[in-house]
């Protein structure tokens, strides 16, 4: 918990433009975790179930374009 604490004084110091800066990694950083697990998810089979019952409910005609 001290860690995070060090990150929030250190954001807090942070002036505009570095802020903006930061933002930006940050936004970017948490996209890439988000693919990563995701793929994990996908390579483990995780997603399996919810991939066949959406191709069953598209081949039953139950879906709509968007």
């Amino acid at each position: 918990m001290e860690t995070v604490k060090a990150i929030e004084n250190a954001v807090e110091q942070l002036g505009r433009d570095e802020l903006a800066s930061f933002r930006e990694w940050f936004s970017a950083y948490e996209a890439a975790q988000w693919d990563a697990q995701i793929e994990q998810d996908i390579v483990a089979g995780k997603l399996d179930d919810l991939a066949d019952a959406a191709i069953e409910e598209f081949k039953a005609g139950k879906t709509k374009v968007l």
